[in-house]
């Protein structure tokens, strides 16, 4: 139910934090002084005529560093790490990798280095080794929310639920406000199910983004997770009211009303799915209508039927008219259901459960070459074979064609095992065997 804010495997619902990394990467072009190494005045001198270029045109900045660089001296730490931004800047991660690597091996203490790096690592899936370089930072005294949420994050896709919660606490800490620094903390609470937490978490989420209905869809989850439907009901239907809940939100709130017996509200909230997402909305309603034909409660059914409206789309046309079709059955009106079935073979004559319910009217009239008729059709398509072969063996035992019923018998065996039906079989074999002549 939770599975956009659970981390797993690639590929992942997981949302990535809403950070720009090259915006990051950029940013870090200016030096700070005394805590990092410097770079030579020939060095300063090429870094200067580019500096400007490096945010706004990266491509054009690596080739004119690339033709003033001195290929006879390594550059120094500092311009290696300039080298890095600029091609990381151009999408160019592998020499980018290379020159920040270097910089931070020759330098064990250059901060943002250590954070460019592990900015590359996050940004090409290697959440291993991002962990390392972000940890790295921390350890060296970067403070910056941003490093604590991106080493949580990549503590969270490595699985270390412990010390990603602590990164991300860390992170809100200095950025209370980050939607993404509490979705990550949000989702370790849903795993480690520390659902009083999470639901504290998640009511801030929607205040602070009252329109993004997941967040309304995760609360109700949260509250359903503790036992609390009615609480998850109203927290749906204030969602609704907002105009926040899509799809998602309103068959939830669908299903709770079906399961509190409250039909009408549920059919209601399935009909409004209908409005945005017309095959869904349909499913729901086609879904609720069998569930309450099977359990007879018909009128119900009958509701549920109507609220799809005049206008289904095909696939929900011919299932609603086969869903009436069963209720009429259920009514013992089959001349109605019939009225209710033509339509549907009309447009696809093959239509194996059409078949079978319109063998279905033929028997319950007691028309049994007419039924046959149906179910022989039925028995044609591979879909329907099953069925058909278990109607056909009712009829011919009727008929007291005991060798043909065993045959339809042993021809659902071979689809479907059922003790029911083996069963069945056994007794029509000793029908059999009690009026073969004697000796044969």
């Amino acid at each position: 139910m939770l599975d956009f804010l659970r981390p797993d495997n690639r590929p992942s619902r997981q949302k990535a934090p809403a950070l720009d990394p090259k915006r990051i990467v950029n940013e870090s072009s200016s030096f700070l002084k005394e805590r990092e190494p410097e770079m030579t005045a020939e060095e300063y001198a090429l870094y200067e005529r580019v500096v400007d270029m490096i945010a706004s045109s990266p491509e054009f900045a690596l080739r004119m560093l690339e033709a003033m660089m001195d290929e006879k001296e390594p550059p120094s730490p500092a311009f290696e790490f300039i080298l890095g931004n600029v091609y990381y800047g151009a999408d160019e991660l592998e020499p980018a990798e290379k020159y920040f690597r270097s910089a931070v091996t020759r330098y064990p203490t250059f901060l943002r280095a250590w954070v460019n790096l592990g900015i590359l690592y996050y940004t090409a899936d290697r959440f291993r080794e991002a962990v390392d370089c972000f940890s790295k930072a921390v350890v060296l005294g970067d403070r910056e929310p941003a490093t604590f949420g991106l080493l949580g994050f990549c503590l969270e896709k490595e699985g270390r639920t412990v010390p990603a919660e602590m990164a991300y606490m860390q992170a809100l800490s200095g950025d209370p406000a980050n939607t993404d620094w509490m979705e990550g903390l949000l989702r370790i609470y849903i795993q480690g199910r520390q659902f009083g937490r999470a639901e504290s978490l998640v009511t801030d989420l929607v205040a602070a983004r009252p329109s993004e209905s997941r967040y309304w869809l995760t609360h109700a989850h949260v509250l359903i997770s503790q036992g609390r439907k009615v609480d998850a009901m109203v927290v749906l239907e204030t969602a609704h009211g907002t105009g926040a809940a899509g799809p998602d939100e309103l068959i939830l709130l669908g299903d709770l009303f079906a399961e509190q017996q409250l039909v009408a509200e549920a059919l209601a909230a399935y009909g409004k799915v209908r409005e945005s997402a017309r095959e869904r909305g349909e499913a729901k309603l086609l879904q609720a209508a069998r569930l309450f034909l099977d359990s007879e409660r018909l009128d119900e059914a009958d509701q549920a039927l109507e609220s799809i409206g005049p206008d289904p789309s095909p696939g929900g046309y011919i299932a609603a008219q086969l869903l009436r079709a069963e209720v009429l059955m259920a009514r013992r009106l089959w001349a109605d259901a019939r009225a209710r079935i033509e339509p549907v073979l009309a447009v696809e004559p093959m239509n194996g459960p059409a078949l079978i319910a319109l063998g279905r009217t033929h028997a319950g009239e007691q028309d049994l070459p007419r039924a046959a008729f149906a179910f022989e059709a039925a028995y044609r398509v591979p879909a329907t074979t099953y069925r058909a072969s278990l109607e056909l063996a009712a009829i011919e035992l009727r008929n007291r064609h005991y060798s043909r019923a065993v045959e339809y018998l042993e021809k659902a065996l071979s689809i479907q095992k059922s003790d029911t039906v083996e069963n069945h079989l056994a007794r029509v074999r000793a029908l059999l065997s009690r009026e073969a002549p004697p000796g044969g």
